[in-house]
Parts: structure tokens; sequence; C-alpha cells
């Protein structure tokens, strides 16, 4: 991890209770005027317990007159503090949660080129078929060290190709070996927007977006967003003729200016959000829009082919305990099938030989 940053521009150092600052206040006022009498400030502690100072203590405390004028001034500066902080349009309860951000956030840097090297290389071995993907963030994770970087940031990628080939697996797997929070929206059931972006306060389901939510949760700044099936999505429009849809709510992230400085609805804050990386999956390019298209490096993935069913089978076997014999018999049979399969066909053939072998024997 690197040093904490800043993704918001709020104040949480400042005291706003008017209660606060006027006690403050009149211990400031009392301390003045004790020290006015030629009285040592280390003594003054020790005369609040004992009874021998409580003239020279009544003396230095303000007076009725004095009072109302500390209460007036406390709370012009809580008024004033509240508006320097940031914070004054929030309740308490948003507050509280946007405090959270009060020292920065952990950001994940790798510690060399050597091991992006070695993440890149588990990618391969684990799913060969998705090279082109992990060829660019290989490339990205090299240069994000070489550059210096505070946080690790892939570019937007679109993962292009057939479904159960492993797209929002090998994104999500990504983020794993990289040691950032990963977050999945599927866009064919979130459509609208307010999954990414959020919606303003003062509706009945109002809350803050999943990128804000993950980063609040999980108090890292550049996690990896994964939005699977982005070709499904659709304009959704409010009863008023009103767009909500999720391309409109997803563009100012992809953009890193806008990006730096994004607006929350919710919250109606402004946050840092350019080191998020976002993965992107459709299973037709041609149906994604194309301002996504013209954000993101496009990457094909090719159908599985036998020999790739045939490698998925044998690790996954292995990992799961499956016996060798098992294993190469399913190897042999993906291997030479004639049918279109996917990871999923694959994955509930082991299911059922792992149930199968361990099943109890009956005699």
């Amino acid at each position: 991890m690197s040093a904490p940053l800043r993704i918001v521009a709020l104040r949480f150092d400042l005291e706003t209770s008017p209660q606060k600052i006027e006690q403050q206040l009149i211990a400031f006022l009392c301390e003045l005027r004790w020290k006015a009498r030629g009285l040592d400030p280390a003594d003054l502690e020790a005369a609040r317990e004992a009874d021998r100072w409580s003239e020279e203590l009544r003396a230095c405390s303000p007076s009725q007159h004095d009072g109302e004028k500390i209460c007036r001034r406390a709370k012009a500066l809580a008024d004033r503090r509240m508006r320097a902080s940031g914070l004054r349009h929030l309740d308490k309860d948003a507050r509280e949660k946007l405090r959270a951000l009060s020292d920065g956030v952990r950001v994940v840097q790798l510690p060399s080129a050597h091991r992006a090297d070695e993440i890149a290389a588990t990618l391969h071995d684990e799913m060969p078929w998705m090279a082109q993907a992990t060829t660019l963030a290989w490339h990205a994770m090299r240069e994000s060290v070489r550059s210096g970087a505070p946080a690790l940031h892939l570019p937007p990628m679109l993962l292009d190709g057939p479904p159960g080939v492993g797209k929002s697996y090998w994104a999500r797997r990504l983020a794993e070996l990289i040691g950032t929070p990963s977050e999945l929206i599927d866009a064919a059931n979130e459509p609208a927007g307010f999954a990414v972006a959020g919606s303003q306060r003062g509706w009945a389901t109002a809350q803050p977006g999943r990128p804000v939510e993950l980063i609040l949760r999980e108090h890292v700044g550049n996690p990896v967003m994964v939005i699977d099936e982005i070709d499904k999505v659709g304009d959704v429009r409010s009863n008023k003729g009103m767009s909500f849809a999720l391309t409109n709510a997803l563009l100012p992230f992809l953009e890193p200016l806008s990006a730096q400085a994004w607006s929350c609805p919710y919250f109606r804050v402004t946050f840092d959000m350019r080191w998020i990386s976002w993965i992107l999956t459709s299973n037709n390019r041609r149906n994604v829009p194309a301002p996504l298209l013209s954000r993101c490096r496009v990457v094909d993935v090719p159908p599985l082919s036998g020999a790739h069913l045939a490698h998925f089978a044998r690790r996954e076997g292995t990992a799961r305990g499956l016996s060798e014999d098992a294993i190469v018999t399913l190897a042999e049979m993906l291997e030479g099938s004639s049918n279109c399969l996917d990871l999923r066909a694959a994955i509930k053939l082991i299911d059922g030989l792992v149930a199968h072998e361990n099943s109890p024997r009956t005699h």
C-alpha cells in the first residue's frame, strides 16, 4: 500500500459544535485573565480543584454579559467553520459516513515490475485464452510502476466475446492478484445509472453509487469496477422523459479529468475517482454505445477451444480434489467434444464428478 490519498476536499479537523467552541472560548478567556493577574498559567488547572483559589477563579470567570457575547461568537464560528468544512449541507448520518475518509484512503501500487510479471504469468497460466487482455493489463501494470504513480490504475477496457468464457471472472481474478477490492455490476439487471452514480438524497430509495460504497467500505481508493454485459444496457427514462441510462452515468468516470472532480449526487461532494480501474464486458460490441467504445481499449476474447476447456478442467479438477482418472477422462472428453461448451458447462461437469466421488458408498 502507498501513502494515504485524499479523495475528497473536505475538512474534518474543524470543531463545528457551538457548545464545544463556547467551552473553548470560556477556557481561553479565563486563562487570559489569569495571566493578566500575574498568576502562573501552570496553576490554573490546580486552582479549579482547590477552594483556596476560588476567589481568583471567580475574578477570571466570564460575567453574564461575557457569556452572552461568547455564546453569540461560538455560534458564528461554528457556522463559519461548517461552511469551510464543506459538510454544512449534510445531515449527521452522512457526515459520519464521510468521516471514514478523513485520513484519506489507502491505494494499491505494485512494489516492482517483477510483481507485474508474476501477476501476468499467473493469469496466463490460469486462463491462456485471455492472453490479449492479460497482455494489456501487464503492460499497464509495468507502466504504472515505471512512472511512479501513487496508485495502480488500468486503462478502461472492454472484453468482448461469447458468454461463458470467463471475462468477468478474469477481471475479478486480476483485482485479487493485485490486492485491491473489486465490485461487479450486472448491466442487464441494473440498466439505470443509479448503480454507478447513486441517486439524489430525498428519494425514498436514495443511496450512493456502488463505487462510492465500495471505497467507504474498504477504504481503498483504486478498486476494480466490473460492468458485466454492458451491451445489454438500454436507455432508461423517467415518466418525464429524463434519461437515467447507465452509459450517461459511466462516462464521467472514464475520462481522467472529469473523474478527478466527480460530483456525487447523493452526498453532493466532489470525489477524486480517477484511480478506479474500469473493466467492461460484452457479448456483442456492436450493441455497446459508441461513447463507451471510444473510451475503452477493446479486447477480443475468442470462443473456447477444446484444448482450453481441457486445460481448465485439469486445473479446476485438481484444485477440487478430483481423482487423476476422473480428471484425465473429463479433459479428454472436453478436448474432443464437438459441442460448443463453455466454462459454465465445464464447471457443472466438475461439480457432478466431485459430488459423485464424495458421495457415501453403499454396499
